[in-house]
């Protein structure tokens, strides 16, 4: 049986991940979507640190390897520094990392989307925009604790990029407005393997597996999960 750990990110929930998992589940693997420690409708983020986050991946990730043949992990943004973490220390096959925040806040973006928001706002359409009222929610909600422990997590995991040794796939949404390109730069040079590969999508946005090229991302995944390749950029 093929394993696949789906790891979402700082402030979300599994649902972040979830065409991407579903795909997968699809497909007749073991898939495993844990919510992060402080995380969900139910969570507290003051009471939490990323030590405990590592800790849950690991417990889910050391019970995938003991059910399965083969396990890749996939994280999402802090779960894709999570997930190359667990891939210096754990036998995944494979690794795939999307709008992973290496580095964080892409002000150019923010600014562009801001404008958007001023236009939707005079308009009457920004109740609408369920994108900008999930990540407004969270910037009123997120405790600065918590954005402390995420901030470690991303300076005590970036060293450990040099000995990821496994084949590594990189996606980035051009119009991020959280993570910004040169995190996915930083993770093509910075990781050890040779097998890497690293692919922007023109239109999407942080929220990567809820976008307009949803189909596009998941057909990328699913052909390198299921194929060596070489390592090489894509621009497109």
């Amino acid at each position: 049986m093929i394993g696949c750990l789906c790891l979402h990110g700082f402030t979300g929930e599994p649902w972040e991940v979830e065409p991407v998992a579903k795909h997968f589940l699809n497909k007749k693997w073991l898939v495993y979507t844990p919510t992060l420690p402080g995380h969900g409708p139910n969570g507290n983020l003051r009471e939490v640190t990323y030590q405990q986050w590592v800790y849950v991946a690991e417990v889910a990730l050391k019970e995938l390897l003991y059910r399965c043949e083969k396990v890749y992990v996939i994280g999402f943004s802090m779960g894709g520094m999570l997930a190359c973490y667990l891939a210096t220390k754990y036998p995944v096959a494979k690794l795939v990392l999307l709008s992973t925040a290496a580095y964080y806040l892409n002000p150019q973006q923010l600014l562009q989307e801001l404008k958007d928001i001023v236009r939707k706002q005079v308009r009457g359409q920004l109740k609408e925009d369920t994108h900008f009222q999930l990540y407004r929610k969270k910037i009123i909600e997120t405790p600065l604790a918590a954005v402390f422990q995420f901030m470690q997590a991303v300076k005590r995991i970036r060293p450990y990029l040099r000995h990821v040794n496994v084949p590594t796939l990189i996606i980035q949404g051009e119009r991020d407005g959280i993570v910004p390109r040169k995190s996915a730069h930083y993770l093509f040079e910075n990781i050890g393997t040779v097998e890497k590969r690293m692919i922007f999508l023109k239109h999407a946005k942080h929220m990567i597996c809820h976008g307009f090229e949803q189909k596009d991302l998941i057909d990328e995944i699913d052909a390198f999960l299921s194929k060596d390749v070489e390592g090489r950029k894509d621009t497109t």
